[in-house]
C-alpha cells in the first residue's frame, strides 16, 4: 500500500464522520450547523494531528500562523460540542482498513492495559485516586488495547474510568466486536478467565494465555503432572450445578467443573431451579508448561494445535506479547499521549483516540520505507520519534511522500539485542492552561 493510499483511507474516514456529524455531537440539530471559523472537518484533522504544544501553538501551526488563526477559547468551544465517539468512530474505521489487507498468516494480537494520568479532578469519583503518605491525589484512565503484533498497529481499544475498570469486559467487548475471522489472542495472566477463553472460543478465534502458579487460579484446579514441564490435553465440562450426580463428576478435575454463580461465564445461566437438567459449556484446551531460564518455568493455557505449534513454538509466540508493552511507551513518550489539551474527560478521550490514529499512521507509513542492507555492526531499524513528527507533517501536507521516505530512512537507530540497561525516562511537564481551564 502506498503512502498516499494510507492517508487517502485515514481523511474518508475524517469525511464519513463529518458527513455524519449530527450522530457524533452533544446537540444534534443545533451543535455545527452553522458556518464557522473552525468547520468540524478541520476541528477533527486539528485534534488528530496534534503534538505536545500548548494549545495556542497547536492551532498556529494548523493555521500556517495566519492573522485568521481562531482562539484557543473558540477552539474549546467547537471540540466541547463533539463528542469522543467521533475519534471512535475514525480509529475503528482505520484500523478495520488496515486489518482488510489479505494475508495468508494468522493475526496474532496482544491484549493489555495501561493507565493513563490525567488532570486532577476530586469530583470525578471514578476515577480519583487520594495521595497516601502526603502525596498529592491524582486522576487515572485506563487503556485496554488490542494491539497487531505483526502489523504493529492498534485493533481496538476501550477507555475506563479507573475505579471502574474491569479488563476481562473490555476483552470480550473488543473480540466480540470485532469483524475478523480468525485470529490469535496473547494475554498475560491478568486475563486468566474460563469466561474470556469461551468467548474467544466462541469467536472461533485462539488464545494463549499466560496462568498463574498459585492456589487461585485455573492451574490449581486441575490435576496436572509434577514435573518441571508438560504439555497436557485438557476436556472440561463446566456447569452451574451442584447436584449429587454432578459432584461425583467433580471428582474428576479434569473434565468437570463448577462454575459458582458469582463468577462471571455468559455460556451458562446464572439462574437455575433444582429439578433442571444438569447442562454443560464443554471446551478443550491444552496445559503447557516450559522452561523460562535455568531455574524459572512459565505455563500457558491454550486452545493451538500441538503439531503446529510445540512448547517451543508457544514460547517465541508468548515472548513476542512484549511488543504491547514497547507499544505503550512509544504511544506515550514519542506520539504524546501524556500531553494533553484539557482538563475534560470527555476532550481527552477525544485526544487518546487520537492518538491511536496518529500511531497506526505512523506505523503503517513507516513500515513502506525501505531501509538499505549495509555491513554494519547493528541491524538499524526507523528512529520512530522522527518518523511520527515527519508522518503529522505529511497528514497536515506540509511534506510530500518523496521528502518523508527520504528523512525516515536517514535517520536510523540501532537495534541492539539483550539490552538490560535501565533508563530514566522521564515525563515532560503538563503546560499551563493560559485563557482559563478548558
Amino acid at each position: 500500500m502506498k503512502m498516499k493510499q494510507i492517508k487517502q483511507l485515514l481523511m474518508d474516514e475524517v469525511k464519513k464522520v463529518s458527513k455524519n456529524i449530527e450522530h457524533f455531537c452533544v446537540n444534534p440539530g443545533k451543535n455545527f450547523t452553522r458556518e464557522r471559523k473552525i468547520p468540524v472537518e478541520k476541528l477533527i484533522l486539528g485534534i488528530i494531528g496534534m503534538q505536545s504544544a500548548n494549545l495556542t501553538n497547536e492551532l498556529l501551526n494548523l493555521y500556517d500562523a495566519s492573522v485568521d488563526t481562531p482562539t484557543a477559547s473558540a477552539f474549546v468551544q467547537q471540540r466541547s460540542k463533539l463528542k469522543p465517539e467521533a475519534f471512535e468512530e475514525i480509529f475503528q474505521g482505520f484500523s478495520k482498513q488496515l486489518c482488510s489487507e489479505k494475508n495468508s498468516d494468522l493475526p496474532v494480537f496482544a491484549v493489555d492495559g495501561s493507565d493513563i494520568q490525567i488532570a486532577t479532578n476530586p469530583d470525578d469519583v471514578s476515577s480519583y485516586f487520594s495521595g497516601l503518605n502526603g502525596q498529592k491525589g491524582y486522576n487515572l484512565l485506563h487503556l485496554n488495547a488490542l494491539y497487531d503484533l505483526n502489523k504493529n498497529i492498534y485493533v481496538d481499544a476501550v477507555i475506563q474510568k479507573r475505579f471502574d475498570w474491569n479488563e476481562h469486559e473490555a476483552l470480550i467487548c473488543m473480540v466480540d466486536h470485532s469483524s475478523i475471522p480468525k485470529a490469535l489472542v496473547i494475554a498475560d495472566r491478568g486475563y486468566e478467565s474460563y469466561n474470556n477463553m469461551a468467548h474467544i472460543q466462541e469467536k472461533g478465534w485462539f488464545f494463549l494465555i499466560r496462568v498463574k502458579d498459585g492456589i487461585s487460579g485455573i492451574k490449581a484446579g486441575l490435576d496436572l503432572p509434577d514435573e518441571a514441564y508438560f504439555d497436557m490435553d485438557i476436556q472440561l465440562r463446566l456447569t452451574r450445578k451442584q447436584t449429587k450426580e454432578a459432584k461425583i463428576l467433580f471428582k474428576d478435575k479434569n473434565h468437570y467443573k463448577f462454575i459458582p454463580h458469582n463468577i462471571n461465564f455468559n455460556y451458562l445461566s446464572s439462574r437455575s431451579r433444582k429439578h433442571d437438567p444438569l447442562s454443560f459449556y464443554d471446551m478443550n484446551f491444552r496445559m503447557v508448561r516450559f522452561q523460562i531460564t535455568e531455574d524459572t518455568y512459565e505455563t500457558v493455557i491454550t486452545n493451538l494445535e500441538r503439531e503446529e505449534y510445540p512448547p517451543c513454538k508457544l514460547k517465541e509466540l508468548y515472548a513476542s506479547r512484549w511488543g504491547i508493552e514497547t507499544s505503550f511507551r512509544d504511544l506515550k513518550y514519542t506520539v504524546g499521549m501524556l500531553n494533553f489539551h484539557t482538563k475534560k474527560t470527555a476532550c481527552i478521550k477525544q485526544e487518546i483516540y487520537s492518538h491511536l490514529i496518529m500511531y497506526n499512521f505512523a506505523q503503517i507509513v513507516t513500515s513502506q520505507v525501505s531501509i538499505r542492507k549495509k555491513q554494519r555492526k547493528y541491524t538499524y531499524k526507523v528512529n520512530f520519534c522522527v518518523a511520527v513528527h515527519m508522518c503529522r507533517l505529511y497528514f497536515h501536507g506540509k511534506t510530500t511522500p518523496s521528502v518523508l521516505e527520504t528523512i525516515i530512512a536517514k535517520n536510523l537507530i540501532p537495534i541492539r539485542p539483550d539490552r538490560h540497561r535501565e533508563q530514566n525516562i522521564k515525563p515532560k511537564g503538563s503546560h499551563s492552561f493560559l485563557y482559563r481551564v478548558a
